[in-house]
């Protein structure tokens, strides 16, 4: 019966907004972005990961700051996109960092190369999309220097 009093008052709902709002500020205040890009160690090297810890790729049939990736294309290889400006993690050359305009935001580039996740990598670790040649050519994991990586060392 109290409760309902108070919900009815609107006191309630003030003191649960503020108990949210609080917890918001705390997280926001506490907690610090991942790197848009970071490295991960892995039997091809070191390679680029997304702030989530996900493979990124290259695609063989981009051109410098464009990408070729579209329709279909982009169901299976999503686009790294971000709002601002992307950030560099541990081993990662923030002068090599980027973004190009593309359907749907700014995608992320590194050494002018535009870079893709891959929807069949289901948890961070995994590389199932290098040496794949759909849509016309292949997608590679990217090396800390930008380049493909087309075989394990």
């Amino acid at each position: 019966m109290q409760l309902r009093h108070l919900l009815s008052s609107g006191i309630a709902a003030g003191v649960i907004g503020l108990a949210g709002v609080a917890g918001a500020s705390a997280a926001t205040y506490n907690s610090k972005a991942a790197p848009t890009i970071s490295v991960r160690s892995t039997a091809y090297g070191k390679i680029l990961v997304n702030s989530k810890g996900d493979t990124l790729y290259l695609w063989a049939k981009d051109k410098n700051d464009k990408s070729a990736c579209s329709g279909g294309c982009l169901a299976v290889w999503p686009f790294v996109l971000i709002s601002g400006k992307p950030t560099a993690g541990s081993g990662v050359n923030a002068k090599l960092l980027g973004t190009i305009k593309v359907k749907g935001g700014n995608e992320v580039t590194y050494n002018k190369h535009p870079l893709y996740t891959y929807i069949s990598d289901v948890k961070p670790g995994i590389i199932s999309g290098e040496g794949n040649k759909s849509f016309g050519a292949p997608w590679w994991v990217v090396s800390t220097a930008g380049d493909a990586i087309t075989k394990k060392p």
